[in-house]
């Protein structure tokens, strides 16, 4: 071993971030209560010391794999805002874009969105906090003129963020469609409907 219970090789951001992504597989795969701090360390091939000089007990790394969670979550909403003055027809682009990049980094990280869509004790505030910035982009986006000016955001925002979740869970985890794929199956609905043209 290194210093301080650090294996040789490993530095401590390494084995912090090892911790984590093998705490983050154990919690979606066993759940909260049934994951144990010995699995999550012999997963990481890593001492309980060391796994003490990072997280003061498993209820402190689950706490930040939450947090890691919502702060990624909240700065793809927060960035997705569309600008004032874009051409009309990059508008589409614009949110295919920026919804491919959100389901992306879902499907990168499944056991992170396991975590934070369900397991979490934060997961309805999360969505809640998903719903206001989605509904405080779109009255931006109104004011911007890119949406008709009746258009109710909150009940939009609701219906994204239930999107999102559920296409997560039954398309994206299963891997039956691409990021692309269902980033562009939701803004075809939502900007241009169901009937026929």
């Amino acid at each position: 071993m290194g210093e301080r219970g650090r294996p040789k090789g490993a530095s401590g951001e390494e084995s912090r971030a090892l911790l984590l992504e093998i705490a983050a597989k154990e919690f979606a795969q066993h759940g909260y209560h049934a994951a144990k701090v010995s699995s999550i360390v012999k997963g990481a091939s890593l001492s309980q010391p060391t796994f003490y000089l990072y997280f003061k007990n498993k209820e402190a790394i689950f706490e930040e794999l939450e947090n890691l969670f919502q702060r990624r979550i909240m700065e793809f909403m927060k960035k997705s805002r569309l600008q004032p003055m874009l051409e009309h027809t990059t508008v589409q682009t614009r949110i295919t874009h920026n919804l491919k990049e959100l389901f992306t980094f879902l499907a990168k990280n499944p056991d992170l969105t396991r975590i934070g869509f369900y397991l979490s004790t934060k997961a309805s505030a999360i969505k809640v906090q998903m719903v206001e910035q989605i509904q405080d982009n779109l009255d931006f986006e109104v004011d911007a003129g890119y949406f008709r000016s009746n258009l109710d955001t909150q009940m939009v925002a609701e219906c994204l963020v239930g999107m999102i979740e559920r296409l997560t869970f039954t398309q994206l985890l299963l891997e039956k469609k691409e990021p692309e794929m269902i980033a562009n199956d939701i803004v075809d609905l939502l900007l241009f409907g169901m009937l026929k043209k």
